[in-house]
């Protein structure tokens, strides 16, 4: 598996893209269209229980974090410039959300996740039966990636996954693009090591 290029085929992955429609949402959300704000709770739901979870690694924390993303994007909605993609806006609050409520976990009593198995996403009942190989390779990158520390984790899912160019991470992360390259490269050194003994042959370039 090449780590040095934009594409996990074997992943079966789907760029999101985003259209007017998402933009109009928004700032219908923005007007306090509940309505509004409700569908795009349902277009939203599943790709940010995805991201979350793929950055925390927390099963038991994500439905309270996307609750506080939803909140906080209702809050924010008003004050949205359309400057960013949407979902850049978006992914953005879901990203310092996320870091915050780990944050909170690690001053506390941590309790672990489950024993090392990769928690479960919503399931999609019509997936194709063909797809289990790959979510099954999935997994095991998941167990690699999450030897990651959070940032270099997010860069490596922003990238692959869901395929986004490292100026729009830059952006979601509130930091230069020269950090996301940086953390890009410490991700890739560190799943170059890890990736073999999985089973799982990795490429740094």
């Amino acid at each position: 598996m090449n780590l040095t290029g934009h594409s996990w085929d074997i992943l079966d992955v789907k760029r999101p893209t985003m259209t007017d429609s998402e933009t109009t949402l928004l700032r219908r959300v923005g007007a306090r269209d509940r309505k509004a704000f409700e569908a795009l709770y349902h277009q939203y739901y599943r790709r940010l229980f995805s991201y979350l979870l793929k950055v925390m690694r927390r099963a038991d924390l994500v439905e309270e974090v996307l609750n506080d993303v939803m909140l906080a994007i209702w809050k924010g909605a008003p004050g949205f410039d359309g400057r960013s993609r949407p979902s850049t806006w978006i992914f953005g609050i879901a990203y310092h959300k996320a870091l915050k409520a780990l944050a909170r976990r690690a001053k506390g009593a941590y309790e672990p996740a489950d024993s090392g198995r990769e928690p479960a996403e919503p399931v999609d009942h019509e997936e194709p039966e063909s797809l289990l190989a790959r979510r099954e390779l999935a997994s095991v990158l998941g167990q690699a990636l999450r030897a990651l520390p959070a940032e270099q984790r997010t860069v490596v899912e922003l990238t692959y996954y869901y395929g986004l160019p490292y100026q729009e991470i830059a952006e979601i992360m509130g930091c230069p693009v020269n950090t996301v390259k940086t953390r890009m490269f410490h991700a890739r050194r560190r799943l170059k090591e890890l990736l073999p003994d999985m089973g799982v042959s990795g490429h740094a370039g």
